[in-house]
């Protein structure tokens, strides 16, 4: 994705690179577990990481055709603050998370509450390509994440970000699909059930029907 200008962003950075400058940058899941992703991003060649971010699945209500990138708009002067990334034809994407110092300056300037961990890290290292097995990546993996409100509140990150659904369909999906997508241990067994209640109750009103008729 080519940015037009410069974009602040979170995360471990190669030194000299917690603003990239305008250019086309390469976005990658290094890594993904169920309630958090890690994000790293590359240059043009993608042979150079120029950070490697933590970012937690958010859900979108309509899907787009292409790649959108989000960013948290700065007072003037200042640069945009990279804030999320949806991918093509998706509902989910990428939320990006900050250092504590950065999520409370971002959220008084923005008016929005900003994702962010308390952990320890370092914000710039020398290493070009961070591996999967870094101390810095592992670190990543376990830190707590917290949201912080404009007010200054610390709340959870359920209340700012909605995770994706155990099951995305898309709006055109067909029932077979549908079925098809249904977790195995789903029975149908209730639903034939009361299908057969429904039936009975049916039967009976009408035979009353019937005999009020006669």
């Amino acid at each position: 994705m080519t940015f037009s200008g410069p974009v602040e962003i979170p995360g471990v950075h190669l030194k000299g690179w917690g603003v990239l400058p305008a250019g086309t940058y390469v976005f990658k899941i290094m890594d993904s577990q169920s309630d958090r992703h890690i994000v790293q991003i590359f240059n043009k060649a993608e042979n150079v990481v120029y950070a490697t971010i933590l970012a937690i699945p958010n859900y979108r209500l309509n899907a787009t055709s292409k790649t959108v990138v989000t960013f948290r708009e700065r007072p003037a002067g200042e640069p945009e603050a990279l804030r999320a990334w949806f991918y093509p034809g998706r509902n989910w994407g990428e939320e990006f998370v900050y250092p504590k110092a950065k999520a409370i300056e971002l959220a008084k300037e923005t008016n929005t509450p900003v994702l962010y961990t308390e952990a320890d890290l370092p914000l710039e290292v020398t290493t070009p390509i961070l591996p999967v097995t870094a101390p810095e990546v592992v670190r990543l993996k376990q830190v707590p994440i917290r949201a912080i409100q404009p007010t200054g509140e610390v709340v959870e990150v359920a209340a700012v970000v909605t995770p994706p659904p155990a099951v995305e369909l898309k709006p055109d999906t067909a029932p077979t699909e549908i079925a098809a997508a249904l977790p195995k241990t789903a029975s149908l067994l209730p639903l034939i059930a009361m299908l057969g209640l429904l039936a009975l109750g049916l039967g009976l009103a009408f035979r009353m029907v019937q005999k009020r008729v006669l």
